[in-house]
């Protein structure tokens, strides 16, 4: 009897010292760095998302105490307006789904455009900042100065404006293939055939085979240190493979000429007074601050790499090409990247001079059918998404161009 007296005692003991031990790893763990930072990381979440609701909720309660709809159902509703630069066929009798999707497309086209255009003009006035040259130097310090010191809205109200007073068709500009006018520039572009789909095509394929063999080069380089001669390879097919395409497909090379028909041109390509406009403000304003972002990236490299590509007879050239620029976009890509997401949303600027971008239409959408909180929910999201994807994109080239140091 005292044997098991003593092993109940024991077990009572042991129960004793074990709780405490429990409550002290219960409390270890809860207190601890990582747990604590989800857990307020999981508070934060709760609290945004209730009050998201209760936000939503109130506005929905709103909006049905004042009898208006809401939901996209209006999407499907014939649009009954017109629209007068499309890069899809488009009439009023189509649905406002379809009215943004075509607003949705010259917002990228107009994008697209700015950051090629920008980027060449910000890489030219940069590298121009930091020539020996006196007279360019003076010439690119005086356009960054003059361009990023005015307000982007009035860059493109500028351009309207000068567009707006040039010759009317009769009195058109003449230039080679083509005339400039105040309804726009029309020039000659090759006429419609499957063949100059095809070379299109080609040309897509050989910049990516170009792109391939270029990481296929960078590869060889790092692991055994070797260049390979890609740059004759990768002209080759830029420029044979189109050509090829071209030529299997025909050869075609007719021409598509304007000709001067009543009060407007008619045949060739036309670019509208209000696409130039805006293309001309949001590119010649974001090209002043790429041309910044250039020169930064040029005078971060240290001068010790450029007196070694000296020493070894580097013309001025292949010192930029080869050892400059490489070494200089580890600087410039992040604020590339900001910058060109920022001319993406300065698209939206077209609401001034009539380009029927998608902030354009939303406005039109907005005032025909009272759906204002839909329309402002549709152009955030789009514009989130084209953001998000720059970032994504110029995140991807980071890191191929970072250098990798062993």
């Amino acid at each position: 009897m005292m044997k098991q007296s003593d092993n109940s005692g024991a077990t009572v003991m042991a129960s004793a010292t074990t709780q405490p031990a429990a409550a002290f790893r219960l409390f270890t763990f809860f207190g601890g760095k990582t747990v604590r930072s989800w857990c307020y990381q999981l508070l934060l979440a709760l609290l945004l998302t209730g009050f998201s609701y209760w936000l939503y909720s109130n506005v929905v309660a709103n909006l049905h105490a004042q009898r208006i709809a809401t939901g996209f159902g209006f999407l499907h509703q014939s649009a009954q307006f017109a629209i007068g630069e499309t890069l899809i066929n488009y009439t009023p009798q189509d649905s406002y789904a379809r009215a943004l999707a075509v607003g949705l497309l010259n917002t990228l086209y107009v994008t697209l455009c700015g950051i090629v255009l920008a980027t060449v003009l910000g890489f030219i006035v940069g590298i121009g900042r930091v020539s020996k040259n006196w007279l360019l130097v003076k010439i690119s310090v005086t356009y960054v100065e003059m361009l990023r010191n005015v307000p982007v809205i009035l860059h493109v109200i500028f351009w309207s404006m000068v567009i707006r007073n040039l010759p009317a068709p009769r009195d058109a500009i003449a230039l080679p293939g083509g005339f400039l006018t105040n309804r726009g520039l029309t020039f000659t572009v090759p006429a419609a055939h499957s063949g100059w789909l095809w070379a299109f095509v080609a040309l897509l394929v050989a910049c990516a085979l170009s792109l391939l063999l270029s990481l296929v080069a960078r590869r060889w380089r790092e692991r055994h240190g070797k260049m390979l001669p890609t740059g004759r390879i990768r002209l080759a097919l830029i420029i044979g493979l189109p050509l090829l395409a071209w030529w299997l497909c025909g050869a075609p090379h007719e021409l598509n000429r304007p000709a001067l028909r009543g009060f407007n041109f008619r045949g060739g390509f036309n670019i509208t007074p209000e696409f130039t406009a805006l293309l001309l403000g949001i590119a010649l304003y974001s090209s002043s601050y790429i041309a910044e972002i250039v020169r930064a990236g040029i005078q971060s490299v240290p001068k010790g790499q450029l007196e070694a590509a000296r020493a070894l007879s580097f013309s001025p050239w292949h010192v930029m090409r080869h050892v400059v620029i490489p070494q200089a976009m580890r600087v410039m890509v992040p604020p590339l990247a900001s910058k060109y997401v920022s001319l993406a949303k300065n698209s939206s600027i077209a609401v001034v001079i009539g380009y029927p971008e998608l902030a354009n239409i939303s406005n039109t959408m907005m005032s025909q059918t009272g759906q204002a909180l839909e329309a402002i929910a549709i152009m955030m999201v789009v514009y989130l998404i084209i953001s998000g994807t720059t970032s994504l994109l110029m995140n991807l080239f980071n890191r191929y161009v970072a250098i990798k140091e062993r």
